[in-house]
């Protein structure tokens, strides 16, 4: 099978819907969603083959060369990727840190110098009732028995440390 046979047979409208499938698959490379340009583009592709060949044979030999060229597409499509040079939709801006307003966690700094009482034995991780809720707390490894006042030492995200609270020594 001669390659000059392929082109030959090309007409005004395979011409275009070879083009035109190109294209819209360009655009889903470099514009991923929900996939309409790709799927329509490899409609067009598929519909330029039937249309233009002749035989089985240069179907198959047209259907080889279509993928080389989407397989060079996307080779540029992902060098561009990982140069940056992708499209900038495609990267978020947006921070989401502390400044900006967000948070991962609920903070839970102002509990920070809170007393209340171990609610199970904290050996080390266990429960408090600090100001009538009750909050998984942990120790800096000494074990606590229940009921023993504590107060919160240490926040961080969602992770509360808390030490037998101290009490007041009695003055005589």
């Amino acid at each position: 099978m001669d390659i000059l046979e392929v082109f030959t047979n090309l007409s005004t409208w395979s011409v275009i819907l070879f083009i035109l499938g190109f294209l819209l698959v360009i655009v889903e490379m470099f514009n991923p969603g929900f996939g309409v340009p790709g799927a329509l583009g490899i409609v067009f592709l598929i519909v330029g083959v039937i249309v233009t060949a002749e035989t089985v044979e240069q179907g198959i030999f047209m259907g080889v060369i279509i993928l080389a060229i989407l397989a060079v597409m996307l080779t540029i499509v992902l060098y561009s990727a990982s140069k940056g040079r992708l499209s900038k939709k495609l990267i978020l801006k947006d921070a989401t840190d502390r400044q900006s307003g967000f948070s991962g966690t609920e903070d839970m700094k102002y509990l920070l110098g809170k007393s209340g009482k171990a609610v199970t034995p904290l050996r080390p991780a266990g429960c408090a009732d600090l100001d009538g809720v009750r909050l998984d707390v942990v120790t800096r490894g000494e074990f606590i028995d229940k009921d023993v006042p504590v107060t919160v030492i240490e926040v961080e995200g969602n992770r509360i440390v808390v030490e037998p609270a101290k009490q007041p020594e009695n003055q005589i």
